[in-house]
């Protein structure tokens, strides 16, 4: 029993110099888990991609409050059941109000 609590008790505190076998063997393993390991393991399933709609203000108005925009803003995108991340003013150069740009996930 004394050997194999002897090898545990390396392996857990990794008492091994970096010029063993072991050490080696350590950095094989890594590197096969960093090449080897497919992406989907990584992935989130629930993550939906980012979508930036611009509408303009014919589409909505110019004094259309933020629930309006985003509800037209979910239309435009196809994804009603999607959540509006930010709603930010388009201007020109002269400050007028020309559009909406609206990022959706």
């Amino acid at each position: 029993m004394g050997f194999l609590s002897n090898i545990a008790n390396k392996i857990v505190f990794w008492n091994y110099p970096r010029t063993s076998w072991q050490w080696d063997v350590l950095c094989v393993l890594i590197l096969i888990f960093i090449f080897l390991t497919p992406k989907s393991w990584f992935q989130n399933t629930e993550f939906r991609p980012l979508r930036t709609v611009i509408m303009s203000v014919e589409m909505v108005g110019e004094k259309a409050d933020r629930g309006v925009i985003e509800r037209r803003a979910k239309e435009l995108a196809g994804r009603p059941d999607g959540r509006v991340i930010a709603v930010s003013d388009r201007r020109d150069t002269q400050g007028k109000l020309i559009g909406y740009e609206v990022d959706i996930r």
